[in-house]
């Protein structure tokens, strides 16, 4: 298995809470624990000073320069501790800030790990209560570590030669995404509100807002230069997980086929369990999942919208 293709099967299925079931009914021998993968990470600079990290989950951002230190979103504890032992220039500096873009917690379990490496952790204000809520109905993800900075709209600050900043666009993948920009880089992180050519997690619970989404990601593709370097959350293998801002149209005119696909099966009074039979879209090729789709779960939240 080469990098690419770990970083996604690792990073996504672990992004969606797919935990393992406890052993069958009955059985009486344990069966043997799945191997586990290699620990696989990697640091691509991008410009100046601003790069990419992956390992498992999310896709973590940083900005290292003479004066500063800076990440977006922390993945999970071991994937945080490798971040924060190889970040290039690091020589054992504070981070001046960590930042959230939402409370999922491949992108927040490495919370733990980074807090006393960092002097700050942003996020948005409605980030806290997320993590908390999702922790309640997973209690093995434990206590969640929360930011101690939020803000509502926008938040900026200077890292050595750097300005960073980040704005809250409205709900969309959660009630919580914000888009960070290393203004000067001209690199933004935009977390999960693309999923490279990949079904998305439309997580109802935490905030999902699919019609608000699609919102968001026209309101970005206007808001930041053409010229930008977009890292996304989660991409496809075969389209990466940095962009342009034609990704950000490709993934909102993904969400926007999925709306109307669903409103004309609800049009022609087909149920919620005949809807959410599908597996793949036809008009959208590059997403499809040969196993494993999350396209049920899309069709089943865009349904629980439209319905509400």
């Amino acid at each position: 298995m080469n990098r690419r293709d770990f970083v996604f099967t690792g990073s996504a299925a672990v992004s969606l809470g797919l935990f393992a079931r406890g052993s069958l009914f009955g059985q009486t021998t344990p069966p043997a624990a799945p191997a586990t993968p290699p620990l696989v990470t990697e640091f691509t600079a991008l410009r100046r000073g601003a790069g990419l990290f992956t390992g498992r989950g999310g896709t973590i951002g940083w900005l290292a320069n003479r004066d500063g230190l800076a990440a977006v979103d922390t993945q999970f504890a071991a994937t945080a501790a490798k971040f924060l032992e190889d970040l290039p220039g690091r020589d054992g500096r504070m981070l001046d800030v960590v930042i959230n873009t939402h409370h999922h917690g491949d992108h927040t379990s490495g919370n733990a790990t980074m807090r006393p490496a960092t002097r700050q952790i942003v996020a948005h204000e409605a980030v806290p209560a997320l993590q908390r809520a999702a922790a309640a109905r997973s209690p093995q993800m434990g206590e969640p570590t929360v930011a101690d900075t939020l803000f509502a709209a926008a938040w900026r600050t200077e890292v050595g030669d750097e300005v960073i900043s980040a704005r809250h666009f409205g709900a969309a993948h959660t009630g919580g995404d914000i888009i960070v920009h290393f203004e000067r880089a001209n690199v933004v992180h935009v977390g999960d509100l693309v999923f490279n050519r990949m079904y998305p997690v439309t997580d109802r619970l935490g905030g999902c807002q699919v019609r608000q989404w699609i919102n968001v990601l026209e309101t970005a593709a206007a808001t930041y230069p053409g010229d930008a370097i977009f890292i996304f959350g989660h991409g496809n293998p075969r389209f990466g997980i940095t962009g342009a801002t034609a990704d950000l149209h490709a993934m909102r005119d993904f969400l926007t086929g999925l709306v109307e696909h669903v409103q004309a099966e609800i049009n022609a009074g087909k149920s919620k369990a005949e809807i959410v039979t599908r597996q793949n879209l036809d008009q959208f090729p590059d997403y499809h999942a040969a196993q494993n789709s999350r396209l049920p779960v899309n069709l089943a939240a865009v349904f629980d919208e439209l319905t509400a």
